[in-house]
């Protein structure tokens, strides 16, 4: 559960660095950018995006889609809002899972000590 609850933590960071990104470039109007990409194994690379008018955005089990930028920080944000909500889920079952455990010890150092 801890496991998943920091896969979920990772992702959620991922889009809200997204998000930073894609409101630079509109604030700024930049008609393009450079930046690093990561190639696999957090081994980056320069990469020159030469129109940011419409950026690829990727919506999740390995598919991309093209968005403007106004669609993909519409996109980010319930991306965001969706990781918050199963990351508190997975908060509240890593506690319940951490009560249980604590009542069975418990239970085990009453039996041991009756």
């Amino acid at each position: 559960v801890q496991g998943a609850r920091v896969r979920l933590v990772g992702e959620m960071e991922a889009y809200e660095r997204l998000a930073t990104t894609l409101k630079t470039v509109r604030e700024e109007k930049m008609a393009s950018l450079r930046t690093s990409v990561n190639v696999g194994c957090d081994l980056y690379m320069q990469a020159m995006v030469p129109d940011t008018s419409r950026v690829m955005v990727d919506v999740g089990l390995g598919f991309y889609a093209e968005m403007t930028v106004e669609e993909a920080l519409a996109f980010v944000d319930k991306k965001v809002t969706d990781l918050q909500k199963r990351a508190d889920t997975k908060s509240h079952e890593s506690s319940e899972i951490s009560a249980q455990i604590d009542v069975v010890l418990q239970g085990i150092n009453e039996l041991m000590h009756a």
